[in-house]
């Protein structure tokens, strides 16, 4: 891999609770390039809340410390909140997974998209309005003049989520942040949704990270994989080799899934070892 955008080493992350601090993500270490990145595991796993670390957006109670932090040249943990809200967006930017709850309802959403490229681009309103329906055409959006009018409610979740994408692309950021975003979605729309994601971050030469519980869908879109349990990566391995994973983790997770080929009466559920949550990590073969 060439330089990576990205480098997370020994990142931990904990709460306070009755008995101390609880530790929800722990000695967690990747590099991101220009790549697309898969990170998947059960709810709780630990994902989400690594994504939002990277962009310091957690709750003011999370204690947050790595080893290294690092994006470009950017040491994320020692900057001030004023400039890590100049990074986010403009640098590094998240996609939610439910349009409905991170496009505001009292604002059309081409206005809303038309506002990120503003904020970044100090453009004017003309600009960024022509920006903003470029930027619609570009997810694959018809007729944009009409939907560069209309309001969250007024649209599907398959058009909210590509409004989505919209948004956080149009400042053209070196890393994008995806959090389940085609969880809420129909298995054609989530291919449709997923098709002009690959094309736009190819087409910039941007990194991904795609967070998510689909084992399928990950091993098909992205490049690598990371699989977490319980706040750590317990395997890393490219993703069209994910169906050769050697983490007992990750095969039970491969094994509880429904396969037309082997179909079965009932699914296996996986049972956890309490050595995974201190055991070696299974690095497979890269490339």
């Amino acid at each position: 891999m060439s330089e990576p955008l990205l480098t997370v080493e020994k990142l931990c992350v904990a709460y306070p609770g009755a008995g101390g601090m609880n530790q929800v993500v722990r000695d967690v270490s990747f590099r991101v390039g220009r790549e697309k990145v898969g990170i998947v595991g059960e709810s709780g796993s630990g994902k989400s809340t690594t994504g939002r670390a990277i962009l310091r957006l957690l709750p003011p109670q999370a204690k947050v410390w790595a080893d290294e932090l690092r994006f470009e040249s950017i040491d994320i943990l020692a900057e001030s909140e004023r400039r890590m809200r100049q990074i986010r967006g403009a640098r590094i930017s998240m996609i939610l997974q439910d349009p409905k709850f991170s496009l505001n309802p009292l604002i059309a959403v081409g206005e809303q998209v038309a506002e990120a490229y503003r904020i970044h681009r100090s453009a004017s309103r003309g600009d960024a309005r022509r920006e903003a329906l470029a930027m619609l055409e570009a997810v694959h959006i018809r007729d944009p003049e009409r939907v560069y009018k209309l309001y969250p409610h007024e649209v599907s979740g398959g058009m909210g989520q590509r409004i989505m994408i919209a948004m956080m692309l149009i400042p053209e950021p070196a890393l994008i942040i995806a959090d389940e975003v085609t969880s809420a979605l129909d298995v054609t729309v989530r291919r449709q949704v997923l098709a002009i994601l690959d094309e736009l971050v190819a087409a910039r030469g941007a990194g991904l990270i795609f967070i998510s519980h689909d084992l399928n869908l990950v091993a098909d879109f992205c490049d690598r994989v990371l699989v977490m349990y319980a706040g750590r990566i317990m395997e890393e391995l490219p993703a069209k080799h994910l169906d050769q994973a050697q983490h007992a983790y990750t095969r039970a997770l491969l094994d509880s899934l429904p396969r037309l080929e082997r179909p079965v009466d009932e699914l296996i559920v996986p049972t956890r070892d309490p050595a995974w949550l201190d055991g070696p990590v299974a690095c497979g073969q890269r490339g």
